[in-house]
């Protein structure tokens, strides 16, 4: 089966950094972001990858084009004129298709662009370049084909970002903090798809807004709930946050060895 990842965007809210590299480039514990969803997606024998690129799109080519290079150490024979890659890492067995489908696309318009890529009889993966998630993603194959519907989400409850205070005649007696759970549901944007799906999407537009609505109001969406570990990669404060569970080894998500 093959996994689609939305690669095009631009992170401003990441500040400078945002500047010199696409979001999915952004590293954690050392590896871009998109390094670790691909891994889950591996992990799960899902190892054809089209990757939606955008902004900045020759960054996600070279480091794949290059990634022997990147990870390897290397024994260059001048007279033979031969490189041998010694590779620090288990070789990856993935095949990688990295499609510019433009700078400025919206989010369905780039799944429209990688169409004719993918194979006609499986349902296809799909998700977002920035965030992290120790989603069962064969369970959730399971579940979207016993629902037999068009489309299947992930909806998770989204990491507490505030806490409350109580106040007796402006007196703070008491800090309360968010627990997750607090808020409902969200998007959590692991996606199993039926080709069929995107002929929903008519224009360059967002796939959250008509194309879902228009599935969901046919009754052909359906929520795979996930109550384990997810957190989007919007700020830097988010960014951090990923790299000390990596740097800690307390990552949720690393669930290859």
């Amino acid at each position: 089966m093959q996994a689609v990842i939305l690669a095009g965007g631009r992170g401003t809210r990441l500040g400078e950094i945002s500047s010199i590299k696409p979001k999915p480039m952004v590293e954690i514990g050392g590896k871009p972001i998109i390094w670790h969803i691909m891994k889950l997606y591996a992990f799960y024998g899902v190892k054809e990858f089209i990757i939606c690129a955008g902004y900045l799109g020759y960054e996600i080519k070279d480091y794949f084009t290059n990634y022997l290079l990147k990870t390897s150490d290397i024994d260059i024979n001048f007279q033979s004129n031969s490189i041998n890659y010694m590779s620090k890492e288990k070789k990856l067995d993935w095949s990688i298709k990295i499609i510019d489908t433009g700078e400025k696309t919206l989010t369905a318009g780039r799944l429209k662009k990688i169409k004719k890529y993918l194979h006609n009889d499986n349902p296809f993966f799909m998700t977002y370049g920035d965030g992290l998630a120790d989603v069962n993603i064969k369970k959730q194959l399971k579940f979207h084909q016993v629902s037999k519907k068009l489309v299947t989400m992930t909806a998770v409850y989204p990491p507490p970002r505030f806490g409350s205070i109580v106040l007796e005649k402006n007196l703070i007696t008491k800090f309360s903090e968010k627990n997750v759970g607090d808020e409902g549901r969200i998007n959590g944007g692991f996606f199993v798809c039926e080709k069929k799906c995107l002929d929903f999407v008519t224009r360059d537009e967002p796939w959250e807004g008509t194309p879902l609505i228009k599935i969901s109001e046919l009754k052909e969406l359906m929520a795979f709930e996930h109550n384990g570990f997810w957190q989007p990669m919007d700020t830097m404060r988010e960014r951090d946050y990923l790299d000390m569970l990596w740097r800690d080894k307390k990552a949720p998500w690393k669930v290859w060895n």
